[in-house]
């Protein structure tokens, strides 16, 4: 049990709090930066470090896994020992990974190089929790939207600046970028955003954290790399049983301690419940766009659907969502402050799923996947506002750090489930072009249904008629 919380610290001036708001927001930025800087390039790095086309995707499986198992960990460790010293923490790792990523000669190097840069993963809930605590109230909803929207921005910077720094610096700059990035942010936190006084009282949960990140991982790798295993051998099989068995004895635990790494009591209520499936539902929703707009756009025209567009106009096209998405974080602020956050919620995926319906009904031309990949962003930019503020809003202000990373990690186990999913579903329909092997256009297609699907599915919890925001 958690005791002897101290307050919330709001007494700095409205000046302080705005620039406060501008350093965080850059988080957004950060963690964007490490998810979508190596995705449009993908077909690159198995030419560049002489792997197959299937083994790359380790590049970005290896990144979110780690964001997955770290959130919590990190959210946790937050609310116990300071929030603005694991976000420090957080960008000493990554910065340390981008220069392995950068200086690794081998695929092993680069991929242990993206491990480390998954901990920035963490920043946003943690980052988040801190506004709780620094901002006066009036403001937290605006700010928080306003960091939700700097995921667009580094999502809107990072995928085009992919494809254009790799054609004329090398993709080992792509991490020479994003390293200088989080040492910007690593110097300006410190002198401009104070720390927090808010601590929650406990012990860290080793046995817990150690169960959860066995679990985790396990599930996690069954997911991601089930499609390359096969569903039904005995790696993926032991993986799923043993993470299952280790995530129920993790819950078990976690109900009889008195200081839990995670409580889940508080996860059950309400409106952090719609949040945390929603997050699952609409992180698959989320990464699924991302993950195969740009290789739809890369297609050869030989395929017969693809427009060929090379890397950096591949990542140019994807400019319009990111631009929508942070277009979008003030309306999703108000939206929130008029409505409740649950209606920006149910509205945000209402529009992912048009965004999807459209790409399936359309077709693959150049205008159709930008101007439905645009959408989709801007239904994320909605619901990624909203999901925190139902949350912060919903749990004692000891447990912010530790249920917005709770939140995180479930994004992440969608992200990672989407990853998995459409590496399946790509490769299971394919043709060869000029000796290189494609998906099909009945493969997008197919996916582009899914997508709907899901983002329906989170619409439908999202009016759940439970109590809360």
């Amino acid at each position: 049990m958690t005791v002897g919380v101290a307050a919330p610290d709001v007494s700095t001036g409205a000046a302080r709090q705005r620039l406060i708001v501008a350093v965080l927001s850059l988080t957004g930025v950060v963690v964007a930066l490490q998810q979508t800087l190596v995705v449009p390039i993908l077909p690159a790095f198995s030419t560049a470090l002489d792997v197959s086309h299937t083994t790359t995707s380790w590049l970005v499986t290896a990144t979110l896994l780690t964001g997955a198992v770290a959130t919590p960990l990190i959210g946790r460790l937050a609310d116990l020992t300071g929030k603005r010293k694991m976000m420090l923490l957080c960008l000493v790792v990554m910065v340390g990974g981008s220069v392995v990523a950068a200086l690794g000669q081998s695929f092993p190097m680069v991929v242990a190089g993206r491990v480390m840069q998954g901990f920035a993963i963490a920043l946003l809930p943690v980052g988040i929790g801190l506004l709780r605590d620094v901002l006066e109230p009036a403001r937290l909803g605006g700010a928080v939207a306003l960091m939700s929207g700097t995921l667009g921005i580094g999502g809107m910077i990072g995928m085009p600046m992919a494809g254009v720094i790799y054609a004329h610096l090398g993709w080992q700059a792509l991490f020479w970028v994003s390293g200088g990035v989080g040492v910007l942010l690593a110097i300006l936190l410190p002198l401009t955003v104070p720390e927090s006084t808010v601590r929650a009282r406990g012990r860290f949960d080793i046995a817990g954290a150690v169960l959860l990140t066995t679990g985790l991982t396990a599930l996690l790798l069954a997911i991601s790399k089930g499609g390359q295993w096969g569903w039904g051998a005995p790696v993926t099989v032991g993986c799923v049983v043993g993470g299952a068995l280790t995530l129920t004895v993790w819950v078990w635990l976690e109900l009889r301690i008195p200081d839990p790494l995670v409580d889940l009591r508080t996860s059950l209520l309400p409106p952090v419940l719609i949040s945390n499936v929603c997050a699952v539902l609409l992180g698959f929703a989320m990464f699924l766009s991302a993950y195969t707009a740009t290789q739809e756009l890369q297609a050869p025209v030989e395929s017969g659907y693809g427009p060929g567009l090379s890397e950096a106009a591949a990542g140019l096209a994807m400019m319009p969502g990111g631009l929508l998405m942070v277009v979008l974080a003030p309306l999703s602020a108000r939206m929130t402050r008029r409505r409740g956050a649950r209606v920006t919620l149910v509205v945000g995926a209402i529009v992912i799923a048009a965004g999807y319906l459209l790409r399936a009904v359309l077709g693959p031309s150049v205008a159709n996947v930008t101007v439905s990949a645009a959408m989709i962003s801007g239904g994320v930019a909605l619901t990624l506002a909203a999901m925190p503020v139902l949350i912060t809003d919903a749990v004692p202000v000891d447990q912010t750090a530790t249920a917005n990373a709770v939140n995180g990690l479930l994004r992440s186990l969608g992200t990672s489930s989407a990853a998995a999913v459409g590496a399946a579903v790509l490769a299971a329909s394919t043709l060869t072009v000029s000796g290189v092997t494609v998906p099909t256009l009945g493969a997008f297609t197919a996916m582009y249904w899914i997508g709907a699907a899901v983002s329906v599915a989170a619409v439908l919890v999202a009016l759940l008629p439970l109590r809360g925001r």
